[in-house]
């Protein structure tokens, strides 16, 4: 097969497998995230059928690795890690020793060497973003003070990986494997020299990052967000977070997935984040797939049958020597057991983080393939468990509730809530304007008049910069993507004014408001009859035909024009309103409950 049909081959069977596998397990209540490695699995050696090519599938993964890294960066809040630092931090580097010393001394008593179980017991320790977020999303948990330690916890995870990502390569040799992963470590065999030009190294990359990256990759995204073309825009992120990613492998010598994460990190400081982050999801999530399918090619599920007893010891330390020590440190930190239990089932998984440790352990040879396939197997066992242990959880609670005498052993005093700090007061009861054109900006104008609080949403990055010189709320982006209505508050705006001509989105902009907002009220600009009919089924506050409040504004003053009292004409345009809105396909005319005309004005003064 040409190496050409080869990548279009794995590109294709894997998407469409990993879909196909994707639904079956989310019909079985089960993260999408155990169909994409049970498609790699089926595509991979040890499966009858198409095998797919391991080395182009290991480059694919490889760019969802970078896709990953950036959206993590992006996401990446200093702010909310703050918030939750006094459990968080001394919470995960507990969690992190505990589960690394669980999976090192299984190592060790398998016989393998002292690198093996470091890079087992760090794969071990950590828990999958994906599934973390997902979970605390379909449980209403993500806002409140169990999600944000369980998010800050997960925080303070990633960035212990990304350092073990980085000082791996430089440790590598000194622990029994080889000097690799792309780096260009020096020393001459020097543990600590080599561990200094390592740090030293990533410390002049962070340090340019930051200080330069600061300006320089928001000015950029500026500019291409500046000449309205979307596409361009989208390919200024997609280059930012593939180039810097490329460029620190190449002059600084670390991993791909640090140049990524501080790529989206110093981006993650400019108000272009959210349109990036929207922009960027698709082809992350399709290389994050891809990136999946992948490490499940890697799998051989063979293992299961021969080692049980091996898998059954990983799955042990994954879902109850993880998860006990999780509900000890918290309760060590005087927090009550629902926190509690709540952290130690979102941290009772492994995902993504220990793929990619994974592969760094076997490129630098530390980890043997019978660590990897090990790994593969509790990761999609303890995926798989992850939505039963919170479902325990929750039985757990209840029973405490019922018995508030055993509830009280188990909580501590000591433990205030959670307070996330935040730049700005937030809004509350303003409107939210979408599109800021000749319509919107006239509401606007009368809201101001009025001294009303209001946001504007508006994909043209000048007005929005404009409106912000001006003193107004602007936020820039598309309105339908992830974030950027919420950017907006859009959960406590007590209205939403759609006022954009391109009516084509308006249906799931309703529902993105009413998704974060049931009760937001809505007006809404739109030039089709069918349309408004649509809308008007969903129970929205007023849609507006603009063609049809020009033609009517026309008559008005036509009528007054040639002689109609002004109080006649009005009330003739009214129930012309009305009947167009009760018969919708009707033209405007007047109809049986329409007043009757008076004669023109000359002839009224020749009667007088």
């Amino acid at each position: 097969m040409p190496h050409a049909t080869e990548l279009i081959a794995i590109i294709a069977l894997g998407l469409v497998l990993a879909f196909v596998c994707g639904m079956v397990a989310q019909r079985l209540k089960l993260p999408p995230l155990v169909g994409y490695l049970l498609a790699g699995v089926l595509v991979g050696p040890y499966t009858p059928g198409f095998v797919g090519n391991s080395e182009l599938a290991g480059q694919l993964a490889e760019i969802g690795v970078i896709l990953l890294m950036f959206g993590v960066g992006l996401h990446f809040s200093i702010k909310d890690l703050m918030a939750v630092r006094a459990i968080a931090l001394p919470g995960a580097v507990v969690q992190i020793a505990v589960a690394t010393a669980m999976g090192g001394g299984l190592a060790l008593a398998w016989g393998w060497s002292l690198g093996a179980g470091l890079v087992f017991g760090l794969a071990l320790s950590v828990a999958s973003t994906v599934v973390l977020l997902r979970a605390l999303e379909e449980r209403a948990l993500l806002d409140s003070d169990k999600g944000r330690i369980a998010v800050g916890w997960l925080i303070v995870e990633d960035l212990a990986m990304v350092l073990a990502l980085v000082l791996l390569p430089a440790l590598a040799p000194s622990l029994g494997g080889s000097e690799g992963g792309g780096g260009h470590h020096g020393g001459g065999g020097n543990l600590w020299l080599t561990l200094g030009l390592t740090l030293a190294k990533v410390a002049v990359f962070a340090s340019l990052m930051l200080i330069g990256g600061r300006r320089f990759v928001p000015w950029l995204l500026d500019q291409a967000a500046r000449t309205g073309s979307r596409e361009l825009f989208t390919l200024a992120v997609l280059a930012l977070a593939l180039g810097i990613a490329f460029g620190s492998a190449e002059l600084f010598g670390v991993s791909f997935a640090l140049g990524a994460f501080f790529a989206g990190m110093v981006l993650a400081e400019s108000d272009l984040s959210h349109q990036a982050a929207a922009d960027s999801l698709p082809l992350q999530d399709a290389f994050a797939v891809l990136f999946f399918v992948s490490v499940g090619m890697l799998f051989d599920p063979a293992i299961l049958i021969r080692e049980p007893l091996s898998v059954l010891a990983v799955l042990g330390v994954i879902l109850l020597g993880k998860s006990l020590a999780a509900v000890a440190i918290v309760l060590a930190f005087r927090h009550g057991i629902g926190t509690a239990l709540t952290i130690a089932a979102s941290l009772a998984q492994i995902g993504e983080f220990s793929f990619i440790l994974v592969s760094l352990g076997l490129s630098l040879k530390l980890l043997p393939t019978e660590g990897r396939d090990l790994i593969l197997g509790g990761a999609l066992l303890s995926i798989t468990l992850n939505p039963l242990f919170f479902a325990l959880v929750a039985r757990i609670e209840r029973a405490l509730a019922d018995r508030p005498e055993l509830a009280a052993r188990f909580e501590r005093r000591g433990a205030g809530e959670v307070a996330m700090a935040v730049e700005t007061a937030p809004r509350r009861g303003h409107a939210v304007v979408i599109g800021y054109g000749r319509v919107g900006s006239s509401i606007g104008k009368a809201l101001q008049t009025w001294d009303l609080p209001y946001v504007v949403v508006d994909r043209d990055r000048r007005r929005v910069l404009e409106l912000r010189e001006q003193g107004l709320d602007a936020v820039f982006g598309d309105a339908t993507a992830p974030g950027i209505l919420e950017a907006a508050d859009i959960g406590s705006a007590h209205l939403l004014v759609i006022a954009t001509p391109d009516s084509h989105n308006t249906a799931r902009l309703v529902e993105i408001a009413r998704g974060a907002n049931p009760r937001i009220d809505t007006l809404i600009r739109t030039h089709s009859d069918a349309e408004r009919r649509r809308l008007e089924e969903q129970k929205v506050g007023l849609v507006l035909m603009g063609e049809r409040e020009l033609a009517l504004g026309m008559t008005l003053y036509a009528l007054r024009s040639l002689g109609v009292k002004e109080g006649e004409a009005r009330l003739f345009v009214d129930s012309s309103r009305q009947q167009s809105r009760a018969e919708p396909d009707a033209e405007i005319e007047a109809g049986p409950v329409a007043p009757e005309l008076r004669p023109h004005k000359e002839a009224d003064a020749a009667e007088a």
